[in-house]
């Protein structure tokens, strides 16, 4: 396949079921901060996802979500024949998924706090998230895993901070 070309990206998106997952769905595919929209468009669709899953459901789906991610990202990675492309979201989405499922009930500002937090440790990838972003790089499987292990160190770093907020208040 031809390298990813951003003028077909929606075709491209099309083509493969894991490039429609990698991508968010388009959402990855926004030209302004990709992860920002990929991360929006988790937390939109965990709050409707909500909706009708119980917790235990909720969980599965974000456990199968990691697992599969691991797949559409290296699938889509290889296609696009880039190592970790920002148009790639998944590892966002199922990481704030899993943020979202072991913070709520939080109210609103709750979940903005934790939105601004995941954001800010998945852009800036301080400490063990830049760590766990530079452990994994490379192609085929080893790739895939990489792709997701950050987000999910970001998302782990998240729920720590939004813990002690919690324990300080």
């Amino acid at each position: 396949m031809t390298p990813f070309n951003q003028m077909h990206a929606g075709r491209f998106m099309w083509s493969h079921p894991a490039h429609l997952f990698a991508l968010g769905f388009g959402s990855g595919l926004s030209p302004v901060a990709p992860g920002t929209v990929g991360t929006l468009w988790a937390w939109a669709s965990y709050s409707l996802l909500n909706l009708f899953l119980n917790t235990a459901e909720m969980g599965l789906l974000i456990a199968a979500s990691v697992l599969l991610g691991w797949w559409f990202c290296k699938v889509t990675a290889e296609h696009m024949q880039m190592s970790d492309p920002s148009a790639i979201v998944w590892d966002e989405i199922a990481a704030f998924w899993l943020v979202l499922w072991l913070w709520l009930p939080a109210g609103f500002a709750g979940q903005l706090v934790a939105f601004v937090l995941f954001r800010l440790f998945d852009a800036a990838k301080p400490g063990p998230v830049g760590w766990a972003d530079q452990a994994f790089h490379g192609a085929g499987w080893r790739g895939g895993f990489g792709i997701m292990f950050d987000d999910v160190v970001a998302a782990f770093c998240t729920l720590l901070c939004l813990a002690l907020w919690q324990a300080t208040r």
